[in-house]
């Protein structure tokens, strides 16, 4: 296990294990890696650490992920090994009973039969998940016994998940992943109704399969990755995520194209883009290509045609596309072609940050295969959902993305129209796209909306600036006198680490890498002092630390001097990360008189530690005065009495700019009287 490793199983920070290194001469020694990136025996380390009193024992789910990150033929290999244990168990718990019973030796000899089998009946006899032989299965059988102990307790779906997601954690720049929320959109925006599923869905370029697993309900699963590792494990992930049929094979679906023969129901695809080598030559006279062959420049055109040669007539794709491939006049003529014939239905800009590359407002296309005799639609839908984002990644609204975007596909999709919504969406006459350039980004084609709601709007921001501004006067703060008596800083203190030790409180760290239908309190939260924003990411990790009110929320990055007690609003949310947890227990500490010196500016400064880059805040070193609970709530009140004004500037501040904003734009385009 690595330096990381050591952290999370301790509970601290890489620093800490530096540190440990450097002090105790009895601190394990490396057994693997390199200088600046040792490993370390799991054994050797815990029994270290129990020693020092820092480990009463090691969790399941880490000592599952070191017999992984630690397999002999690699973390790839030992994911495959693990789900295909776990697919027999799933499928069938008594078979796997009976075959654990007998020794390490003796199972890996049965196990292929049974595993054989199983893979055989749910991902077909032509699968890329190959039966490992007993020979390969032998230095896995601690894994496999371990990862279903895991499972008798979380699910078989569950554990995989975990473990996949720490394996996609680990090499985030190996893999490019389609984030929940865009996802469960896009299966949305491809099947034919609300309450009927897509029976058969095809993704030609499925990664981690993150776009087949946000499919409801299916009947056939197909998918296709180039990288054929990657398509083994999505082949177990998606046969465990559901009784679906699986289908998985590896290759180039546009070069070698595994499922010539399909006609889906749906096709859902996050294609890789501006890829020049994507086929151009050999693929001149592909029958596919039957709305123009594209240029080199445009691979993202190749795979639109691509997905329609596999839907059935009146099947729906939906793709995540560039931006550039609505306006590159390389694609103008395809793009036509595509209105011309009614196979392109509708364009939706997402927000930036909605997917990878993070820095780009990416669009969705949602297209329908004509069927033979039926007209073509008139009509093109127009969605631009920039509105919902306070710029950057985690921050999306993604329910608001969601409900703007099915509000205006879901009448367009049944009727052919929609009542026009300046700024939002628009049903646009395919004649006015057909232009020279034939530009289909939604921003240039929709009216822009009123300013910030008119003047009528404007009056009431103005009003509710003026309470609040009348408000922050009441809560200013009386003028500062000086203490004739020692203050708290005098008295002696008490560090956040005893105090954890001694268990007045508790000390939690977020990951912010679980599943689940749950809201994030993120670190931009905490500074800006607004409700949770942020969403769960895709895999399985660490079961998120849920946020209870009173309790305390630090950022540890940034040196800043934050610390934030939770309320009802923020209850429930998961803490996200680069945030620690501080949970008082209230016959002992009162949180508002802990979140109020855990402030102190030189309290920060001492413990702070310095990078190049960061500044890093170590929690543990903060101290707090030794005082009586009922002088802790005198301080406390006053605390949570500067927390209140804090927020009353806040929001005056952000009615002020909404005020100006909201007059500049009136008073430009004509809205208010000047």
């Amino acid at each position: 296990m690595t330096a990381a490793g050591i952290a999370r199983l301790a509970g601290v920070g890489r620093a800490a294990v530096s540190n440990w290194r450097r002090r105790h001469a009895d601190f394990p020694k490396p057994v693997g890696g390199t200088e600046t990136s040792p490993s370390f025996a799991l054994a050797d380390v815990e029994r270290w650490l129990r020693a020092q009193g820092k480990l009463a024992e090691v969790p399941l789910r880490e000592r599952v992920w070191q017999h992984v990150a630690g397999h002999p033929a690699g973390a790839v290999t030992a994911l495959l090994h693990a789900g295909c244990a776990l697919l027999l168990v799933r499928d069938r718990p008594s078979g796997w009973l009976e075959l654990s019973a007998v020794s390490d030796e003796r199972l890996a000899e049965l196990l292929p039969a049974a595993l054989d089998e199983v893979l055989t009946l749910r991902l077909g006899t032509d699968r890329t998940v190959p039966t490992p032989r007993p020979a390969e299965l032998a230095p896995s059988v601690p894994l496999l016994r371990s990862a279903t102990e895991l499972a008798a307790g979380a699910g078989a779906r569950q554990a995989f998940e975990f473990l996949l997601g720490r394996h996609l954690d680990a090499n985030p720049r190996q893999y490019t992943l389609t984030p929940p929320g865009p996802a469960s959109l896009m299966a949305e925006l491809a099947a034919p109704a609300a309450t009927v599923p897509a029976a058969t869905v095809l993704d030609p370029a499925c990664g981690t399969g993150a776009l087949l697993r946000a499919v409801p309900g299916p009947a056939a699963l197909y998918a296709q990755e180039t990288d054929r590792d990657l398509a083994a494990l999505t082949a177990l992930r998606l046969a465990l995520q559901s009784g679906a049929e699986v289908r998985a094979r590896a290759g180039d679906a546009l070069r070698a194209d595994a499922f010539g023969q399909l006609a889906a129901d749906a096709v859902l695809c996050h294609p890789p883009f501006n890829e020049r080598n994507w086929g151009h030559e050999e693929l001149a006279y592909d029958p596919r290509w039957e709305y123009g062959f594209p240029a080199r420049t445009e691979s993202e055109l190749a795979w639109v045609q691509h997905a329609l040669a596999r839907l059935r007539p009146g099947g729906t794709a939906v793709l995540l596309m560039p931006p550039a491939a609505a306006s590159r006049r390389s694609g103008r003529r395809i793009r036509a072609d595509l209105l011309r014939r009614g196979a392109l239905r509708a364009v939706v800009a997402l927000p930036a940050g909605a997917a990878p590359p993070y820095g780009v407002p990416l669009h969705l296309w949602v297209l329908r295969k004509p069927v033979a005799g039926a007209p073509a639609s008139p009509e093109l839908l127009l969605v631009d959902t920039s509105e919902h984002t306070d710029a950057g990644r985690d921050k999306l609204d993604w329910p608001a993305v969601h409900t703007a975007v099915l509000d205006a596909w879901t009448p367009f999709d049944k009727h052919g129209t929609v009542t026009e919504r300046p700024g939002a969406h628009r049903s646009v006459p395919v004649i006015e796209l057909l232009d020279d350039d034939v530009d289909l980004a939604p921003a240039r084609h929709l009216p822009p909306p009123a300013a910030a709601g008119g003047a009528e709007e404007l009056a009431g921001v103005r009003d509710r600036l003026t309470a609040v501004l009348r408000r922050t006067g009441e809560l200013t703060p009386p003028p500062a006198r000086t203490s004739p008596h020692p203050g708290p800083a005098r008295l002696p203190g008490v560090t956040v680490g005893e105090l954890a030790r001694t268990g007045a409180l508790e000390l939690l760290t977020g990951s912010g890498t679980a599943t689940g239908p749950v809201a994030v309190l993120t670190e931009q939260d905490v500074l800006a002092g607004r409700p949770p924003s942020g969403t769960l990411p895709e895999g399985g990790g660490d079961e998120p630390v849920l946020v209870r009110a009173g309790d305390v929320v630090v950022p540890v990055l940034g040196g800043g001097s934050i610390a934030r007690v939770a309320d009802a609003a923020t209850e429930g949310a998961a803490l996200g990360r680069n945030l620690q947890l501080l949970r008082p227990d209230p016959a002992a500490l009162d949180p508002w008189f802990l979140a109020g010196f855990l402030r102190g500016t030189a309290n920060n400064r001492q413990a702070s530690s310095y990078a190049s880059t960061a500044t890093r805040l170590d929690v543990r070193r903060l101290q707090l005065p030794r005082l009586p609970l009922a002088e802790q709530q005198r301080y406390g009140e006053r605390f949570r009495a500067l927390a209140e004004f804090e927020e009353a500037l806040r929001l005056a501040g952000r009615l002020g700019e909404r005020l100006v904003r909201g007059m500049y734009d009136g008073l430009t385009d004509g809205t208010v009287e000047a």
